[in-house]
């Protein structure tokens, strides 16, 4: 079973009205990258060989972006989902993007949604294993919450078996008051999905095609469904509005901090420290307080950053120092000192060992 192939699907087509924006959801940043690209950084941890993605709403803007900059390894397909009519039809439009195979090898295929993008690679590993171990032919990834509502119910039967989930606006008040939740992330047998989401019916509050309508038609169909209950319930949180995407943007910074300072980075207040997800730090690297790393910076070994420095897709070379500065796509040489005050212009370079006394402004050489 371990062999069998591994393939994903996410589900990115929704238009994400709560964010009140034109940018299509799955596209608004989080530490300066696509909240759907945390998704696929993640599967790209784990053997996945083919990858559907759905997209819908803003649907061009969505495939440019991640034809751009999905990790290089990845092979993706792209489906569009016309009418919004659920998940479950979402997850049927996908199935159409992953070929049909000749040969009889059995194969999983996970499905996540494009607004999770707390999910860790060894989570979804996890999933994938138990999947399998259990022979399963559906396993939901789920949490246990203290506030349940707006979540689906996973409803257990005999030996802990899934039997169902329920909708809350579909849920009765026994079943509200379930605290095992639906992360609407899952792995399935392949060659069971596809007829059991022709089974399903819009014939629920909201008269859309639940994917999660699927579990009872499996259940019903005589194959286990199981829940792997999730560790921490924050990396399934999802993203709805502004308000979710400062909550996921904190957690995520929480991580890439501490992974930095687990690798020889000094951060003097890590609570006061923003580094996007694409920066690289050397060992011996100390950012003060009030340092912001945007898109993708370079900082060399032994070099000081800060305090109130904010640094966009710069280089900054070893044993160097940047003071209360700004600097945008620039490259600052081995061992010079920028600042305070200073600014370092798109194009600029600071040399090795140079010395930009305060308020010096650099501006890019002209051509």
């Amino acid at each position: 079973m371990e062999q069998r192939r591994l393939s994903a699907v996410v589900l990115a087509a929704g238009e994400g009205t709560r964010m009140r924006s034109e940018r299509p959801k799955p596209l608004h940043l989080l530490c300066g990258r696509p909240m759907i690209l945390h998704v696929l950084d993640a599967m790209a941890e784990v053997a996945v060989t083919r990858v559907v993605v759905v997209v819908g709403h803003r649907a061009e803007w969505v495939t440019k972006t991640l034809v751009q900059h999905a990790p290089s390894t990845m092979q993706i397909e792209f489906v569009e989902q016309e009418t919004q009519s659920g998940t479950g039809d979402a997850l049927a439009v996908g199935l159409t993007g992953l070929p049909d195979d000749d040969d009889d090898e059995e194969e999983d295929v996970v499905v996540l949604p494009g607004d999770t993008p707390l999910l860790r690679p060894q989570t979804l590993a996890a999933l994938v294993r138990f999947h399998r171990a259990g022979d399963a032919g559906a396993t939901l990834l789920t949490a246990e919450v203290r506030d349940p509502r707006g979540y689906g119910r996973v409803v257990h039967g005999k030996d802990e078996v899934v039997c169902r989930v329920v909708e809350e606006a579909d849920a009765t008040d026994e079943e509200r008051a379930i605290t095992e939740v639906n992360t609407s992330i899952y792995c399935f047998r392949r060659s069971i999905l596809a007829p059991a989401l022709r089974r399903l019916t819009p014939a629920n509050a909201q008269g859309e095609y639940y994917l999660t309508d699927a579990v009872s038609v499996l259940f019903s169909a005589g194959y286990r469904v199981q829940s792997l209950v999730l560790a921490d319930p924050m990396e399934a949180a999802g993203v709805n509005d502004r308000a979710q995407l400062a909550v996921a943007e904190a957690e995520l910074r929480d991580r890439i901090n501490e992974r930095w300072m687990r690798r020889g980075v000094t951060m003097w207040d890590p609570e006061r420290t923003y580094v996007d997800a694409e920066v690289r730090l050397a060992p011996d690297v100390s950012l003060l307080p009030g340092v912001i790393l945007r898109g993708r910076c370079v900082i060399g070994e032994g070099s000081e950053i800060g305090p109130n420095c904010i640094l966009t897709d710069t280089s900054v070379g070893r044993r160097a120092t940047v003071s209360e500065s700004t600097c945008d796509r620039a490259i600052i040489g081995h061992g010079a000192h920028v600042g305070p005050f200073c600014v370092v212009r798109p194009g600029a370079e600071v040399p090795d060992g140079a010395v930009l006394p305060p308020h010096a402004v650099i501006d890019a050489p002209e051509s």
